[in-house]
């Protein structure tokens, strides 16, 4: 565990080297280079680990000492290349931590920075799929918190909302959002999400679901009419 005067060090550190960096450059610096070891070895680490479930537990064990260089460069940052930044925003994905990873994604998507190479596909459809993905399946558990979920998918909308990227993925995000707004009870702003994910895409799925809202929407301006 890192001493509080040590992360402030490393905060700082990180913050200024970002500050300085060349936007489209590759980002240098003690703090990064000692982050990109520390993200390697760990990396190295969760490659022995073969369930799923103990490596987004290991995960969620080591990314509070990278928060520091996560905190430091979202500060100071210019927009220099950085896979270390850009493989702990998946890890956020991973472990839940909406917040932080949508932080990132802001941050990436503002500078066009690039996910790394083994990730096979582009910011903007990582950051909108994965979480996209990991809300649909916060929801389905019993003390899901649905406003805080349909928050995290109004602000993964606007984020990434206007990019391009592939139908289907636009799709999977307008159904999540579809979902979480469902889950808050907000059937109408609903409706219109699962709409435009059929629009989009139209083997995702949602067509009784639409039905269904239509259905309970129409029964409640009877109600309210009645």
């Amino acid at each position: 565990m890192k001493s509080p005067a040590r992360r402030h060090f490393e905060q700082v550190s990180a913050a200024k080297a970002a500050g300085t960096a060349t936007p489209g450059e590759q980002q240098q610096g003690e703090q990064y280079e000692l982050h990109a070891r520390a993200l390697y070895e760990a990396t190295r680490t969760l490659k022995t680990i073969k369930s799923i479930e103990a490596k987004v537990e290991k995960k969620r064990e080591l990314l509070p000492d990278f928060m520091p260089y996560i905190t430091g460069v979202l500060a100071e940052g210019k927009g220099a290349k950085d896979s270390v930044l850009m493989t702990l925003m998946i890890w956020c994905i991973d472990i839940g931590d909406y917040e932080t990873a949508l932080q990132i994604g802001a941050y990436a998507v503002k500078h066009n920075l690039d996910t790394p190479d083994r990730y096979a596909r582009d910011t903007v459809s990582v950051l909108a799929e994965e979480i996209a993905e990991g809300v649909k399946v916060q929801l389905t558990k019993e003390d899901a918190d649905a406003d805080s979920l349909a928050n995290v998918m109004a602000r993964c909308v606007a984020i990434v909302g206007d990019a391009d990227m592939h139908d289907e993925i636009k799709a999977k995000v307008h159904k999540s959002y579809g979902y979480a707004l469902r889950a808050a009870e907000d059937a109408e702003g609903a409706l219109s999400q699962l709409k435009r994910a059929l629009e989009l895409d139209e083997k995702i799925g949602v067509k009784q679901d639409i039905k269904n809202l239509e259905s309970a929407i129409k029964k409640q301006g009877e109600q309210a009419t009645a």
